[in-house]
């Protein structure tokens, strides 16, 4: 007998015109513990959204109606909606296609067929960013100034360990005791990465590694 996972608590919003690819994700996804409302098409997903915020969207490109590429523009157009992580499932796997699905807003391009596990660890991981990013916004700090870090900046592998670790709101002597370092060691990294990102601080440093996808 199957193990029940436990309860997500995270709404998801499917969109796509397969009915059976829908069945099965969703089924899934459900499984999983996430609550899946589905749409078949990008303008019956706008008019769910009229009435209900979901913590993701998961949409294909080409779809009647209104397709994928139209449907992430008006998503990221507004202010209500563009924080929404939004992944891309879709047959069309050239790398111009994942171009244009990722200019034209979406945060992830999948390809079809897909395994099942990568998509909820691609969920999972969207999902745990956007956490992050609010637990910083409950702090007071302001998130829509814009961080100014120059271009082509690199990370050691221990760098990047410890502002991944930064990004989830823990202390440098946690981090120490994490890593197995000194938490002198750790300060040092923390000092070299603010020298690097020319931030002001481990706020700033944590909001960036998040918005860079480094953490």
């Amino acid at each position: 007998m199957k193990e029940t996972p436990q309860k997500e608590n995270k709404k998801l919003l499917l969109v796509d015109d397969d009915p059976n690819l829908i069945l099965l994700v969703k089924d899934y996804l459900e499984w999983k513990g996430y609550e899946v409302i589905a749409a078949e098409n990008g303008q019956e997903a706008l008019e769910i959204l009229e009435t209900n915020t979901p913590d993701m969207i998961i949409c294909d490109v080409m779809m009647p109606e209104m397709d994928g590429y139209t449907f992430v523009e008006k998503v990221k157009e507004n202010a209500k909606l563009n924080w929404i992580p939004f992944l891309f499932l879709s047959a069309k796997g050239q790398s111009s296609d994942r171009v244009k699905g990722l200019s034209k807003g979406a945060d992830i391009y999948m390809v079809k067929p897909f395994e099942p596990e990568e998509l909820v660890a691609q969920v999972k991981s969207s999902l745990s960013q956007v956490d992050r990013y609010r637990d910083i916004s409950k702090k007071g700090i302001d998130m829509t100034m814009t961080l100014h870090v120059p271009e082509g900046v690199e990370l050691t592998d221990r760098e990047m360990n410890v502002v991944q670790l930064v990004a989830q709101g823990m202390k440098n002597k946690d981090i120490a005791d994490q890593l197995n370092v000194s938490q002198r060691t750790v300060e040092s990294h923390v000092s070299n990465m603010l020298h690097k990102t020319q931030l002001k601080n481990r706020t700033e440093l944590a909001r960036w590694a998040i918005e860079s996808n480094q953490a």
